[in-house]
């Protein structure tokens, strides 16, 4: 018996995501090629089993508590770090197209040996910065969902993740507690992005009880040409809401 997979399963079972041996052992394998890839290159400050099924896969998996990715078609996963939340996400749906920006070559490489080792398909590890990759054809205005876990604050992680969004779809940046502060200097970005502020969804860990926050976007229209600014400028110089 294994308490912390059982666990796990469970938790995902009563919110309506049942996995299959298979995706167990997917989790498990993503779990060990982490922690060793860890001693190595520096990818998460946590290694202990059931913390890692916690906080980085259960809490990954969050996202869609709230969004409807059992008929999405498109992810893009923006500043993905060591594959989260896209890659937990594409393990319990996995007819998800996905697509992982990030700007670390290293971690690149991570990923891919990740999903070649998990057998994990139609998922595109893409090396660069969101600002350049937001503005080339193939990922402009293409995505059902996209989503960044812990990367910015709102105003210039709107930047970064909005051109990706088609229009229709939706941008969900996945926050520790209360993001209303961050969220109030960010509504000029998003409205400017073309981006409407559709919810904000609260929960707790299992375990932990620690607070979490998934802010939901609404792309409302294709992105103005203007945006993303050359890489760097959105979270130096952030679109902050104009006075007066």
């Amino acid at each position: 018996m294994d308490k912390v997979i059982d666990a796990f399963s469970a938790r995902l079972l009563e919110r309506g995501i049942p996995l299959a041996p298979r995706q167990l052992e997917q989790f498990q394998r993503y779990y060990e090629l982490l922690v060793d890839w860890n001693e190595r290159m520096n990818l998460t400050g946590i290694t202990e089993r059931a913390a890692v099924f916690e906080k980085h896969f259960y809490d990954s998996v969050t996202l869609a508590f709230y969004a409807d990715l059992s008929s999405a078609d498109r992810l893009a996963d923006i500043g993905s770090g060591a594959g989260f939340p896209s890659l937990p996400l594409k393990i319990c749906f996995p007819q998800l197209q996905v697509t992982i920006v990030d700007s670390l070559a290293k971690r690149i490489s991570f990923l891919q040996h990740v999903c070649e080792q998990l057998g994990l398909e139609d998922v595109q590890c893409v090396h660069g910065r969101a600002e350049d990759i937001g503005r080339l054809p193939e990922h402009r205005d293409r995505y059902a969902i996209v989503t960044a876990r812990a990367v910015a604050r709102m105003a210039g992680l709107s930047e970064l993740c909005l051109p990706f969004a088609r229009k229709g779809g939706l941008f969900a940046a996945m926050k520790g507690a209360d993001p209303q502060e961050e969220l109030e200097e960010a509504k000029h970005a998003i409205r400017e992005l073309r981006g409407r502020v559709d919810r904000v969804e609260t929960l707790r860990l299992p375990e932990e009880q620690s607070e979490r926050a998934i802010i939901l976007i609404a792309k409302t229209d294709a992105t103005p040409k203007a945006y993303p600014r050359k890489a760097g400028v959105p979270l130096k110089q952030p679109m902050l809401k104009r006075r007066g």
